[in-house]
């Protein structure tokens, strides 16, 4: 895109995000009659520049340039009822649910409604375990939508079951590109990272082989040990959308995402602060900002004393309209249902085929 077309783009955007000349000049660090002179194009620019304006006056844009999910959610009930779980907890009608006669994680059997997994065990101490994954919680969503239920409802009826949490997932979807992996790495290895975690990690681009070509996954980074009870995790989702789909980058909706993933107790203490609050965003980013935040490295002062950078303290709070909760519902659509059938039944059914022939 040559410089022209850049500057025609950026005015409409400022005008239709309705955002003043002054106002974006600020948040560039710049005067607004230098801004002005940009927008009249009797300035060169940079590709720095470009890159400022671009993340700048996204930060303005009305379609929420982030937006929190709840991505993971497992919890384990302390029952070996599965049909009471189904209809306190989730609801549901268990007859609309399959039942299979295998499970994981040590479970002998589970109820499974599209991506929602309800494993089942008369063994007491594993109980009754339910399982959600993105798509899960995507699929959750659309019940609790019929049901007048939000999140918070669903967690609370959780709890007041006896529930004990296993696993919890927040992400952070950033539509605009405003979190920068790859500078925020290049952060971490100049150590302009303070955090508290102790093992930190950080995964570059690698080229997975598919049926066509090797594909870029994109920039990862990981803020402390996978292991852990709680670890973040960074990555770019653009990239994991083009590998998976084949969707273009560009058109990806989600640029980046930020995950805080939790376990057992730490899990369970986000469960009781999200219910406490109810304010998603607040538990989140208190939880962030306790355990890392990126710096700007001024060498002659003390590490203590180096200033927030500009982009993470806006992403954590800093001069940003608050970010809500969002639900994405999902239902079990039919095309789900067949690709279920073609995968898990259509082999079954051959392979017994198969052994009635040989007989």
């Amino acid at each position: 895109m040559n410089d022209k077309n850049f500057i025609e783009e950026l005015r409409q955007k400022r005008e239709e995000y309705g955002v003043t000349q002054t106002r974006l000049a600020v948040a560039c660090g710049i005067s607004r009659e230098y801004y002005n002179r940009i927008e009249k194009g009797k300035l060169p620019l940079t590709q720095e520049l470009k890159e400022t304006l671009e993340k700048r006056i996204e930060r303005f844009n009305p379609r929420e340039p982030l937006f929190l999910l709840i991505d993971y959610f497992r919890v384990r009930f302390p029952t070996t009822d599965a049909l009471k779980i189904i209809r306190d907890v989730l609801q549901l009608k268990a007859d609309y649910m399959l039942y299979e006669d295998y499970g994981k994680y040590g479970y002998e059997s589970k109820y499974v409604l599209g991506d929602i997994n309800v494993m089942c065990s008369m063994q007491e101490h594993l109980g009754i375990l339910l399982e959600l994954k993105g798509k899960g919680c995507r699929q959750l969503e659309s019940y609790l939508l019929a049901q007048e239920r939000s999140w918070y409802d669903f967690m609370l009826d959780c709890m007041t079951a006896g529930g004990v949490m296993k696993r919890l997932d927040l992400a952070i979807n950033d539509r605009a590109g405003i979190l920068d992996i790859p500078k925020l790495k290049e952060k971490y290895m100049a150590g302009e990272c303070v955090s508290y975690f102790r093992k930190q990690k950080n995964y570059g681009s690698t080229e997975k082989c598919g049926d066509d070509m090797p594909k870029n996954t994109g920039e990862t980074l990981y803020l402390g040990s996978t292991s852990s009870e709680l670890y973040m995790c960074a990555y770019q989702k653009n990239y994991e959308q083009y590998v998976k789909n084949g969707t273009e980058i560009e058109d990806t909706e989600i640029k980046n995402r930020f995950e805080i993933r939790m376990k057992n107790e730490r899990a369970y203490y986000a469960v009781v602060d999200l219910l406490t609050y109810r304010d998603a965003e607040r538990t989140a980013f208190s939880i962030i900002n306790h355990y890392v935040r990126f710096v700007d490295r001024e060498d002659d002062k003390p590490k203590s004393q180096w200033k927030m950078n500009e982009d993470w303290a806006w992403f954590v709070g800093d001069n940003r309209e608050p970010i809500r909760l969002t639900t994405k519902p999902e239902p079990y659509t039919l095309q789900k249902a067949l690709h279920w059938l073609q995968r898990q039944v259509a082999p079954t059914i051959k392979m017994v085929q198969v052994n009635i022939l040989v007989r």
